[in-house]
């Protein structure tokens, strides 16, 4: 949240831009970067719009929370109004979205989506986002659980005339889910006083609502099972349901005009893209569309199978790999959903496969061959390997080759990091994966960021999150050996060792050896804890806290990055690898090491002068376990 105040002070601090000022720097605290232009324009022509009219309606004591962060997201709602139901003297919500739009039309295949002569992609009907905007907020904040009467949801398009906008209501509107226009702003104006009383402030009700408890996320890999077979687990929010939609519409025109269709969904960590993807694989399995699930990705591939396919095997079987479509019949699926399809490799033949399979055919080509529609969703910052090759540029170079019709979409509010964008601003802007250099890490009310002094002093500390209930995993660089697995029995072999500290890395195999979980399920697994993982193993996952050991491959020397392959013991780096590919494969890994956790992140290095520029940024940020 940037701004909370009484509708009465908001319209004041409006009239002399103090408050826009405010927005501004609070935004810039928040999330490392400047808002643009386009967005602070919007604040200064409808935030005084908004606040007119709660005056105009006698709410000037009803509470204002400009720019509300939805729980473990990074989504904003424009506002939410807190104050008490004028009925049953309950709190009662009103969540906000402003649009200066004048005029919209519905998609005409898909009225949930609509066009805005400002986006060159379709947009959601912003009926449809503030109503999910209000589903989630139900399913995640405390003060709203089992409560979903408290909270009402509008659109206000206050530039907009009924005639310019009349196809937007052509979907159902509902209490989550209204619309109203400039031009009916009485109606606005009557909808609010029925939902707010103007006897009560509403400060709090505010406070009920800012000090609940977040609900615990339901993280992807506890409900898959649920997810696959009865979907209404997760709420796509904003362009989550865009991307939704638009492969169910791609799908549904694959079908009636027998052709192909690619759709790229793009992100960062956390944007929720295998969400989407367990969305569509349950959507589609539900109608009858034959569709597979598919990544580069043993550990993610076996948890799904396990979790998601514990009792049938059939829902075991739609979790494939990419490299199982060697011989597959063109076109035999509906859809094929290509989950980190940042880890496409050039070819799917290895050492294994049969000589008559290898005709050096390209395994882009093997998966958009197989389905009516491929869909591949990926965040090219998560190539670690060398030879991983799926990219934006790549697929839509092959489609376009192949005459076929390709969408990209891209996704930009995320769910990881407690949904702290400063903190992946951060990251990124640590490693040199983002221009400007690092940058001093400014508390959020987000994501906790600590540095440990020494790898026990980490692991104590992660060790009592667990105790509170919390999951927890340490990771490391790969600049250990890694000694071949034990006998059952026999305990593992610690190979990560820092001064007197040492502990084994992950399993490698298929089984449970000495209690420890089997490779796929070192991430989920509670056993996993007292393992090293590696990036792996980690990648595509998420815990609450998260342990990262940066190793002598990467440190700082002056006002620098040096990363030193010499350093690495990942056998996939050969001598022949360009040292400009190590060093981003090697920034890349860390990348993905340090944003797994959901509620905080504990970092150390091993080399003094690194792990005094970790501090200098950080700042006395320590994991003290409380006595």
């Amino acid at each position: 949240m940037l701004f909370r105040a009484s509708a009465k002070s908001v319209a004041v601090r409006a009239l002399d831009s103090s408050l826009f000022l405010h927005l501004t720097e609070r935004f810039v605290h928040l999330h490392g970067y400047r808002p643009g232009a386009s967005e602070v324009r919007s604040w200064e022509r409808s935030i005084p719009v908004l606040a007119a009219a709660l005056n105009d309606a006698g709410l000037g004591d009803v509470e204002i929370m400009l720019e509300y962060a939805l729980p473990l997201n990074s989504k904003r709602a424009d506002a939410v109004l807190a104050g008490v139901h004028p009925r049953t003297g309950e709190p009662s919500y009103v969540i906000v979205e402003l649009k200066q739009w004048s005029q919209a039309e519905p998609d005409e295949d898909d009225p949930t989506l609509c066009h805005v002569d400002a986006y060159a992609h379709p947009v959601l009907n912003p009926i449809e986002q503030v109503r999910r905007y209000c589903e989630y907020l139900v399913n995640f904040n405390g003060a709203l659980s089992g409560r979903a009467e408290r909270v009402s949801g509008v659109a206000f398009l206050h530039n907009a005339t009924e005639f310019g906008v009349t196809g937007l209501r052509e979907i159902e509107s509902d209490d989550h889910g209204q619309l109203f226009t400039g031009e009916r702003s009485g109606e606005f104006l009557d909808h609010l006083r029925a939902r707010l009383s103007d006897r009560h402030p509403g400060a709090h009700a505010a406070d009920q609502l800012l000090g609940a408890a977040t609900v615990p996320s339901r993280q992807l890999m506890s409900v898959a099972a649920q997810e696959v077979r009865e979907r209404r687990q997760f709420v796509l929010l904003d362009e989550q349901q865009v991307a939704y939609r638009l492969v169910l519409n791609a799908v549904r025109r694959a079908q009636q005009s027998d052709h192909k269709e690619v759709v790229i969904v793009t992100g960062g960590p956390g944007t929720g893209k295998s969400v989407i993807a367990l969305q569509l694989l349950g959507e589609l399995y539900r109608r009858g569309v034959p569709a597979l699930h598919a990544t580069g990705s043993q550990s993610f591939t076996k948890t799904m199978r396990k979790v998601a396919g514990a009792r049938r095997r059939e829902v075991q079987d739609l979790f494939k790999y990419f490299n199982s479509f060697m011989t597959a019949e063109k076109n035999s699926l509906g859809a094929l959903i290509c989950d980190e399809a940042h880890r496409i490799r050039e070819t799917s033949a290895n050492r294994y496969t049969r000589a008559e399979h290898r005709t050096g055919r390209a395994q882009i080509d093997e998966l958009i061959d197989v389905a009516h529609v491929p869909v591949f969703l990926l965040d090219e910052h998560q190539v670690v390997r060398p030879g991983e090759m799926g990219t934006v540029a790549e697929i839509e170079a092959v489609a376009a080759r192949r005459g076929i019709r390709c969408t990209v979409v891209p996704l930009d509010s995320q769910f990881r990091c407690g949904g702290s964008d400063a903190y992946l601003h951060w990251v990124v802007r640590l490693l040199g994966l983002a221009p400007g250099g690092p940058v001093t890490w400014e508390p959020d009310d987000r994501m906790r960021l600590l540095v440990a002094d020494s790898p026990e002093e980490m692991e104590t500390f992660l060790d009592a999150r667990r105790a509170q209930g919390y999951g927890a995993r340490m990771s490391a660089g790969y600049c250990w050996r890694w000694s071949p697995e034990p006998k059952p029995g026999d305990p593992l072999v610690a190979d990560v060792v820092i001064g007197d500290w040492a502990r084994p890395w992950n399993l490698r195999g298929d089984r449970s050896v000495s209690g420890a979980p089997p490779a796929a399920l070192w991430a989920t697994d509670p056993a996993g804890f007292g393992q090293i993982g590696c990036v792996y193993t980690a990648q595509g996952f998420e815990y609450d806290w998260s342990g990262v050991i940066i190793g002598p491959d990467l440190v700082w020397r002056g006002d620098r990055w040096v990363t030193d392959p010499a350093a690495s013991k990942d056998p996939v780096f050969k001598k022949s690898t360009p040292h400009a590919d190590v060093d981003r494969l090697i920034r890349n890994t860390y990348k993905v090491l340090l944003t797994r956790g959901m509620v905080g992140t504990v970092v150390y290095s091993a080399d003094p002068e690194t792990r005094e520029q970790l501090r200098r940024l950080v700042g006395e940020q320590r994991p003290v376990v409380a006595v």
